[in-house]
């Protein structure tokens, strides 16, 4: 029988691409071998099962729609392939089984599910992050315009409220299923502020403005605030809100870069910024925050972390939500973000209140809702490539949160006191 048209191997459709067809057969064992490691269900149009679960019909199931198709994605890049193999429809969730509830158990086995063997072949599989996508100071505005200026309405559509597009905070002595978003992403908040001893008369720089909550409730604890953001939906937005609140004359909205604000300010408030600066720049980043630092001034950060190990491994690695989600992004670990400091600056991490387990909270509140709002977000002009994707990031995120692959944490930092 001929294989559909959409799952013939390309080798057979362009002969010059042979020896890549060559990679793509050498993938099918080795995906095997690796499937093999993880308690999951993977089913095949023929109907062979495959992986750690292949007799289990009760497991997390995933199903191959497209085989060929995938393989040969994975071959041209093992990293970038699986997630694009997603958007095109190569493969996806059997009915029944969630998502990212299938992704939890590759994330809990990142570091071991590879073979010994095949691991020594990163060199040759990982490949370098374009320099297109440097944070220089025209590169970070292209990086945020490519996903924050996708639209405010695509924003809104899945969103609580605050419009917080961060890990909410949710109160541990109560049950998670009682708390709404909006109440957690308040209290995240507001921690955040607490952080940075933001109080009546402060004159608060915020890095990375979101589209205006943090700002708000800044102001409406009596401070005067600069926030600052390089996307221009975002400011727009975000004035608009911050107008409706009554706190125009507290509130200064820029587009602008941090490495262009001058000034004084008592505390330094970003979260989730850090992401978006790249490695080549936390140097930089942090210098900033501590020359805008008043003396006893604070800082408070909220940042997405990694085990210093895997952000060593991965860290010169593009992978597919660089190309997809976030170009230009890395996540540090603890550990740079104090070796950073340390070596640059004169501020220390002073505490850390992690909470990685509520990210993945917030990431499945954000998928179910972005799926219950496709059809408003499709007639805005967002095409099923589009749904696909960012369905697979947000389970793909949360996945890693829930298997404590990712953390996040909001990190208070201060100067180091001489005596």
């Amino acid at each position: 029988m001929t294989a559909p048209a959409l799952d013939r191997p390309l080798c057979l459709r362009r002969p010059s691409l042979r020896p890549w067809c060559v990679r793509a057969h050498l993938a099918r064992p080795i995906l095997a071998t690796v499937l093999g490691r993880v308690p999951v269900r993977v089913t095949l149009p023929d109907g062979r099962a495959l992986g750690g679960a292949a007799d289990d019909p009760a497991a997390p199931t995933l199903r191959m729609l497209r085989p060929t198709a995938l393989y040969e994605r994975m071959a041209h890049h093992p990293k970038i392939g699986l997630g694009e193999g997603y958007m095109a429809g190569d493969w996806d969730a059997a009915p029944g089984t969630d998502l990212a509830d299938a992704l939890v158990p590759f994330a809990e086995r990142m570091t071991t599910m590879i073979p010994a063997g095949l691991s020594r072949l990163r060199r040759v599989v990982d490949r370098s992050i374009p320099a297109a996508t440097r944070n220089t100071l025209s590169g970070s505005r292209t990086n945020i315009e490519a996903h924050y200026d996708l639209s405010n309405e695509l924003f809104a559509a899945f969103l609580d409220e605050t419009l917080s597009y961060s890990s909410a905070l949710f109160d541990p002595s109560r049950p998670v299923a009682e708390q709404s978003l909006e109440e957690a992403q308040r209290a995240k908040i507001e921690a955040v502020l607490d952080a940075a001893d933001v109080r009546a008369g402060a004159r608060v720089l915020e890095i990375g403005s979101g589209w205006g909550s943090l700002a708000i409730a800044a102001a409406q604890r009596g401070a005067h605030v600069t926030t600052i953001t390089l996307s221009g939906e975002q400011a727009e937005l975000a004035r608009e809100r911050i107008a409706a609140a009554g706190l125009a004359e507290q509130v200064e909205v820029r587009v602008q870069d941090y490495r262009e604000v001058a000034g004084e300010f008592d505390a330094v408030v970003s979260v989730e910024m850090i992401e978006a600066v790249g490695e080549e720049y936390w140097p930089t980043y942090f210098r900033a925050i501590d020359d805008l630092l008043a003396p006893g001034g604070v800082a408070a950060i909220q940042s997405i972390l990694m085990s210093h190990d895997r952000y060593l491994a991965t860290r010169r690695s593009y992978g597919w939500i660089q190309k997809h989600i976030f170009p230009g992004g890395l996540i540090p670990s603890t550990r740079a973000i104090e070796e950073t400091t340390e070596r640059h600056t004169s501020l220390r991490v002073t505490s850390a209140h992690h909470f990685g387990q509520d990210y993945a909270v917030t990431l499945r509140r954000w998928r179910e809702r972005f799926l219950e709002q496709w059809p408003t977000i499709s007639a805005a002009g967002f095409d099923e490539t589009f749904r696909r994707t960012w369905e697979f990031y947000l389970a793909y995120c949360e996945a890693g949160f829930a298997a404590g692959y990712l953390d996040v944490a909001q990190i208070r930092l201060e100067r180091e006191v001489l005596l």
